[in-house]
């Protein structure tokens, strides 16, 4: 039995009571968390145990992601001033060029990132396959267990070109039945549904202005058949909200609702422009909500109503969105994100940094139906945890440690754990050797560009 003991940090374990320990300790068997409470590990748990001296340190459960792109690691810095649509627009031809091996090259860059800081499950939607690009699933498998993560994939799709109406081109769709047999196919071979799994993979068409509504509707019913989960875009922009009045002569939510797309297996990225009928309806039948507070200022899509959502009973989690429309790539950095725009949205007493914590951990969780397994710390969890240096310089002497995380500026990772694995260590991924990722990273980017 392998064990490890972290003690000697601010605990904040996240748990339905949201229990917090001060010089609390961490005890984890086999991957798995066995105790956890106030002052050191007992003499009983020591024998033969790994102790990481947490002294200095804020220990929280660690982040998930549930929205994501992380192909587009290799696109950022484009189209930087442009609202979605005309982003969109401007980037679908460089995407269409994108293959597998490029694929999992950025991947590995992204979740190298989001592992520094502080995300030890990523969520992320890929919708585009170009013909002859590969096994891109297979490659975004390969580099999250290169970096070490656990990997939510979605098997996204495209089947609404601009000549039927769409917003893509057309050279970047595929038909409706291809996309449906490559999705069955990746859930076959990649989704383990195990406990303890670091692969799920999910069924996504990627928005209601690029998919037809048989593919929405024949996707439901497909993923409920293998009995995985359903993802998309929804309610992200005001332009969205007007082509589906104007396209179908009803609301985002209407439209989905119709389709069979809102239930407990379904969570959807965004959400901006929810009113309380829609809201109202996702707390009715457990929809989730990927809130992506950076990307959304980064478009100017705007605020979701994150604080009705959540006093409504809408599963709420994190998500940092495509890495071209979030520069930074950063998990950590989305709970301070969350926590600001949303005082701007609702008042500075409505959403305070334990909020932020609780979507960014236990809210995911929940949002990618894991909660039982991972999203807090607790005995019988599995050890994802995430042990933040909160005693340099930026944050010595700050009166609360998860103010830290919530309104300071992001702490160092002094070490994350994946199923008790080390990942990040003193700031730096163990797993792979980040000069190396950057250089791949740099020449994937440029070998892209010039395929346009």
């Amino acid at each position: 039995m392998t064990r490890t003991i972290v003690e000697g940090g601010f605990i904040a374990t996240v748990d339905p009571v949201g229990s917090e320990h001060a010089g609390g300790h961490l005890v984890i068997d086999d991957g798995v968390i066995v105790a956890v409470g106030a002052g050191p590990a007992a003499a009983t748990w020591r024998e033969g145990a790994e102790v990481i001296d947490a002294r200095g340190c804020l220990v929280t459960p660690g982040l998930v992601n549930t929205h994501h792109h992380l192909y587009q690691w290799l696109t950022r810095g484009y189209a930087q001033d442009a609202i979605l649509f005309d982003w969109l627009t401007a980037l679908y031809p460089l995407w269409s060029r994108i293959d597998a091996d490029l694929t999992g090259i950025g991947a590995a860059g992204a979740m190298a990132v989001l592992a520094r800081s502080g995300c030890t499950t990523v969520g992320d939607h890929h919708y585009i396959f170009p013909a002859g690009s590969g096994d891109i699933v297979g490659a975004i498998v390969d580099a999250a267990s290169r970096v070490g993560v656990r990997l939510h994939a979605t098997r996204g799709s495209m089947d609404l070109g601009a000549s039927q109406g769409g917003l893509p081109p057309d050279f970047a769709v595929e038909t409706t039945d291809a996309a449906l047999r490559a999705s069955q196919e990746a859930v076959e071979r990649y989704h383990d549904p195990s406990t303890g799994s670091l692969v799920h993979v999910a069924i996504a068409p990627c928005s209601p202005f690029s998919v037809t509504a048989d593919l929405l509707r024949e996707a439901a019913t497909l993923a409920r058949s293998l009995e995985v989960r359903l993802h998309t875009h929804a309610s992200e922009t005001v332009e969205e909200d007007a082509y589906c009045l104007e396209h179908f002569g009803m609301s985002p939510t209407e439209y989905l609702e119709s389709l069979g797309w809102l239930g407990p297996d379904v969570w959807m990225a965004h959400c901006v422009h929810l009113d309380e009928p829609s809201i109202a309806k996702y707390a009715a039948t457990g929809t989730g909500v990927a809130h992506c507070p950076s990307s959304n200022a980064r478009l100017a899509a705007g605020i979701a109503p994150v604080r009705d959502m959540l006093a409504a009973g809408v599963p709420v989690g994190l998500g940092v969105d495509g890495a071209a429309s979030n520069e930074s790539g950063q998990l950590g950095v989305e709970i301070r994100e969350a926590v600001l725009m949303n005082r701007l949205r609702t008042g500075s007493d409505s959403f305070s940094v334990r909020h932020g914590l609780r979507i960014g951990t236990m809210g995911g969780a929940r949002v990618l139906g894991r909660d039982d397994e991972i999203g807090s710390l607790e005995p019988g969890k599995l050890a994802d945890v995430a042990v933040w240096r909160i005693d340099g310089v930026e944050h010595a002497g700050i009166l609360d440690p998860v103010c830290a995380l919530g309104l300071g500026s992001m702490p160092p990772v002094a070490r994350l754990l994946v199923g008790g694995r080390t990942v990040v260590q003193d700031g730096q991924l163990v797993t792979a050797e980040e000069p190396i990722l950057a250089e791949q990273v740099a020449a994937a980017s440029r070998e892209l560009a010039s395929r346009l």
